[in-house]
């Protein structure tokens, strides 16, 4: 289920305010020139690997409240105060339970997972109380759709009516169902954003290598930081393909060559950037550039904290063994004369105020 800059703008605020006040006192008792400058602020210098590479290796998390998008309600509120922060974190933990009863028993085994399974983190907001991971553009927002081609458009038509019949338990065919489903992937393909749970990373570092793993599911990406070239633009696969490269301090990666049947929302060019801004935490920063669904590139920062939890084994196979039962209760359904629902909507699409 970034960023101090705002918290420091108004830790400095308030430094400035003090320090006036303290100013006029101390004024009288000594001339300005004669009083101490204050030592510029050093930026934090990550430790390096043997082999002289910034070091990012450890177990993070990136759990947050904080949603994608700045909820419309919000207008143009860019942070949240401390009293609104714990209010909004009330309202998600209330909204995240599972075991409430306010929509009867149905209800509550639809929800299928209850409070044991959730990331307690996740009820934070970013340290700063941003109301949105978007940065840019300013206002928090996914910046207007582009209208679709009609092949676009057919193809998101089909894959709305594979979900919907999906959803109604009534899929015509294994390739309906969804990725997720099928634990091909899941929330572990870029760009990585907050779940419910499963939230943490543990990154790994050789010569030549960085090694991003997820506790989602199961795969690794494995990137090479050496300058290669870049697979041939015919070859697509499950999480895109990664080349990365050291800025200073920052590790930055392309990606390209996301499959088209991945069910993944962005899917043209994915800039992410890795920045170790102290001993506990990771900025992580990626941009969208997608000129076949956004009418300009967008960025989201989201903090990745470290964290002595373990990683542990992520046995993903609910899908490969209720296949059976999902075919055959379909076509049960359908010889009882039960009709498909109508698609509510495209799938997949981006959570507006979470």
């Amino acid at each position: 289920m970034s960023h101090r800059f705002l918290t420091s703008v108004g830790v400095l605020a308030g430094t400035i305010a003090v320090a006036s006040v303290l100013g006029v006192k101390v004024a009288g008792q000594a001339p300005a020139a004669a009083r101490p400058k204050a030592a510029p602020a050093k930026a934090y210098a990550p430790p390096k690997t043997p082999w002289g590479d910034p070091d990012l290796q450890g177990i993070w998390n990136d759990a947050t409240s904080t949603p994608l998008q700045r909820p419309a309600r919000l207008g143009e509120k860019g942070v949240l105060t401390e009293e609104e922060s714990d209010q909004f974190a009330e309202e998600l933990a209330v909204n995240l339970n599972r075991d409430r009863r306010d929509g009867g028993p149905e209800a509550d085994v639809a929800r299928a997972y209850n409070e044991h399974w959730m990331d307690a983190k996740r009820l934070n907001t970013t340290e700063d109380r941003r109301t949105s991971l978007i940065v840019d553009p300013p206002d928090g927002r996914l910046p207007p759709a582009v209208p679709p081609t009609p092949e676009v458009a057919k193809r998101r038509a089909e894959q709305a009516a594979a979900g919907a019949r999906f959803q109604a338990g009534m899929p015509a065919e294994p390739e309906e169902t969804s990725l997720a489903f099928r634990c091909i992937t899941r929330t572990d393909a870029p760009p990585y954003g907050p779940g419910i749970y499963n939230n943490d990373f543990q990154i790994f570092q050789s010569p030549g290598f960085v090694v991003i793993q997820p506790e989602m599911i199961h795969s690794a990406r494995v990137i090479p930081v050496d300058g290669r070239a870049h697979l041939g633009k015919n070859i697509s696969q499950w999480l895109g393909d990664t080349r990365g490269h050291w800025e200073g301090n920052t590790l930055v990666l392309e990606t390209a060559n996301f499959r088209g049947d991945t069910g993944a929302r962005y899917t043209t060019h994915l800039t992410e950037r890795f920045t170790r801004v102290s001993a506990d935490r990771i900025n992580y920063e990626y941009t969208v550039n997608d000129p076949t669904q956004f009418t300009r590139p967008w960025t989201a920062m989201v903090p990745w904290n470290k964290t002595d939890e373990q990683v542990y084994e992520y046995a993903c196979h609910e899908g490969n063994y209720d296949m059976i039962h999902l075919l055959a209760g379909g076509r049960a359904r359908e010889k009882a004369g039960e009709t498909m629902p109508a698609p509510r909507g495209r799938g997949g699409a981006p959570e507006d105020d979470r």
